[in-house]
């Protein structure tokens, strides 16, 4: 008789404890996943597989989301002769972007010591005198020995590496360099625009 009491008091604390523990299992199965990575798809061209932090706030920024686009690659500066040229470059992605064109800008100090500022400083200035709006991306080298990856494979396609700010690169939809233009050719030169326009067509 003491031992069936026994039996059925120890029956009654092991239901009790599985109870208690149950809304902790089910917290515990509620819990959300961890988010998995974002593969890159197989049709991002293999120029655009590279990741640079945006200007505005560091984010990094993968190239391959404007896989499929026609792309305008530009080095920039904010003291220098040619720094007028952001009202071109603006005009230029404000008039085709809705085709398929984007402008990618990349701030660099390289020549003339004429984009000495910090992040903020150059974003500032962008959108505040020229009201710029294309994707801008952190500070770095364009030139020499060490240039940023998408410039080394910019430079190793065409054979040109940029003389001075504002050198231009046309990629096309299929991730292929086109064409380059030198610092004098403006974003409203018949020759860009036209080759801009041709590569939105094909």
């Amino acid at each position: 008789m003491i031992f069936s009491f026994r039996v059925a008091c120890l029956s009654l604390l092991g239901l009790l404890s599985a109870a208690s523990s149950a809304p902790a299992l089910a917290q515990q199965s509620v819990k959300p996943a961890a988010p998995a990575l974002t593969a890159r798809p197989a049709s991002c061209p293999a120029l655009l597989r590279q990741s640079f932090k945006r200007l505005q706030d560091d984010v990094p920024q993968d190239l391959c989301q404007y896989a499929g686009k026609v792309v305008l690659v530009v080095n920039t500066a904010s003291y220098c002769g040619f720094t007028s040229q952001y009202e071109g470059l603006e005009g230029l992605y404000a008039k085709y972007a809705d085709k398929g064109l984007v402008v990618l800008g990349f701030p660099s100090n390289d020549f003339g010591k004429q984009e000495p500022g910090s992040s903020k400083e150059i974003a500032d200035f962008c959108f505040n005198t020229y009201g710029v709006k294309f994707p801008m991306f952190a500070k770095s080298v364009v030139s020499g020995a060490t240039p940023n990856p998408l410039y080394v494979d910019l430079i190793k396609a065409t054979g040109k590496a940029p003389a001075w700010n504002f050198h231009k690169y046309l990629i096309g939809r299929d991730g292929k360099v086109i064409e380059s233009f030198p610092s004098k050719v403006k974003p409203t030169d018949k020759e860009l625009v036209g080759a801009v326009e041709k590569a939105l067509a094909g």
